[in-house]
């Protein structure tokens, strides 16, 4: 691993990649100056990512899961090469490599993928400069909509969701719209065995406007999405789901903030469809105290089922959510809930955040069940009538070094209430994770 670090630190040098700016999420992403300032000739380059992760979980999944008994080690390697031709066209080509060992049961889909194109994709730029551009992307590509409550990468764990398809991307000063028609990938264990699901699809259209009044900004969207098996504890049958939503979210002065309520409607099966969900995240920094200390409050709500005899769905689908969403050991998923959630951020340099977040965590309709991050259903409701599912507290610490290297240790205890105690096994969750990531 120290080999690699080096020698990736000598081809960023050798490349002459500027030295402060964030390397982003999605490895393929320009903002608009870097979009603008591309040079009009023929043009290469190339990067990657080492991430060695560490992780232990005591009583996964509260016990029903085996139980790992010396934790899991996860890595991942990336590579991508980038060829521009002249200002207009460009290919993307990005190499993963996932690879999972210790885990007492068979590596999930999202552990282990041990060779595959993660991004493949190319590109027609149009009316390029600083204030406006059309972008029209073709092939394999991540995608991250908004806050990642509905399309996300899927940055921690092993396997980054990715998506076949295409997108059409218009930007206009303010206003930026992604129109995309894709459908996620597949994976498989091995080597280039991935495939696209064709049990799946995603389509629709995504706005946002930035720089409004009292700065806040606005996202609105339309994403339709169908799967051949939707499952949820009233049962699986096809699903075909049409979310309209909307969000603001800003800054001004101390206070941020980012609130947005969605509607979802359609079909399940023979019945009809109808859910909703608001989540909101307040917070205010002391920006001039010593350690520029930041408090945050999430209250989110997302609708279950109220009747699994009857044909209709009110369960709220994420779709393809982030994986942690809620918290790091990544057990409790956003369908059929509501919680309280406060974080206290400290930063006692440039190098170091620290965070402490609690959270409770309840079902909104005692008819249905709780479900993963992924959706997948953990634990039925039928057997109790308790809303109260758990109680966690997470002690987070961020160290970035500089642009390549980062890392983060992270504690969580994840302990069980009343409706987990009532319905199965119910032994207190203690999660651990050490990270350490370079990028070039």
């Amino acid at each position: 691993m120290l080999l690699a670090a080096l020698i990736g630190s000598f081809i960023t040098l050798a490349t002459g990649a500027p030295s402060q700016a964030e390397f982003p999420l999605i490895r393929y992403q320009l903002d608009a100056e870097q979009r603008a300032a591309l040079p009009p000739a023929f043009s290469f380059s190339f990067g990657g990512e080492i991430r060695e992760r560490y992780e232990y979980t005591h009583n996964p999944l509260f016990g029903a899961d085996p139980q790992d008994p010396d934790g899991v080690w996860l890595q991942r390697l990336a590579a991508f090469s980038e060829v521009r031709w002249g200002p207009h066209a460009r290919l993307f080509v990005e190499l993963h490599s996932a690879i999972e060992e210790g885990r007492a049961a068979l590596p999930a889909p999202l552990d282990e993928d041990e060779l595959e194109f993660q991004n493949l994709l190319g590109e027609l730029w149009f009316n390029r400069d600083e204030e406006s551009d059309l972008v029209i992307r073709l092939g394999r590509q991540e995608m991250q909509l908004g806050t990642a409550r509905l399309v996300a990468v899927r940055d921690g764990p092993n396997v980054r969701y990715t998506y076949d398809g295409a997108r059409v991307l218009l930007r206009n000063g303010s206003w930026s719209l992604s129109a995309l028609a894709v459908r996620p990938r597949k994976n498989q264990p091995g080597v280039f065995d991935d495939s696209t699901d064709d049990a799946k699809a995603l389509w629709g259209v995504y706005a946002t406007r930035r720089d409004g009044p009292l700065g806040t900004n606005l996202d609105l969207y339309y994403l339709g999405y169908h799967n051949d098996a939707g499952a949820f504890d009233q049962g699986t049958s096809e699903e075909q789901r049409h979310t309209l939503g909307t969000r603001l979210f800003g800054s001004n002065g101390s206070w941020s903030w980012n609130w947005e309520p969605m509607v979802q409607f359609g079909s399940f099966g023979d019945g009809d469809l109808l859910a909703w969900t608001v989540a909101s995240e307040t917070a205010y920094t002391w920006p001039n105290a010593r350690w520029k200390p930041t408090v945050k409050l999430n209250l989110d709500v997302a609708s279950g089922d109220r009747d699994p005899e009857h044909p209709d769905l009110e369960t709220f689908n994420p779709l393809f959510p982030r994986g942690n969403y809620f918290s790091q050991d990544a057990t409790l998923g956003p369908l059929n809930f509501y919680d309280a959630h406060m974080l206290v951020i400290v930063r006692p340099n440039r190098m170091w955040e620290l965070t402490a977040d609690y959270m409770s965590f309840w079902r909104l309709s005692t008819r249905d069940g709780v479900y993963r991050p992924t959706g997948r259903l953990m634990r039925s409701g039928a057997g109790s009538d308790a809303r109260f599912v758990a109680t966690s507290v997470e002690l987070a610490a961020e160290c970035t070094i500089n642009r390549h290297w980062s890392g983060t240790i992270i504690y969580s205890h994840v302990r069980p209430q009343t409706f987990l105690e009532e319905t199965g096994p119910s032994e207190t969750i203690n999660f651990f994770e050490i990270t350490a990531r370079f990028r070039f």
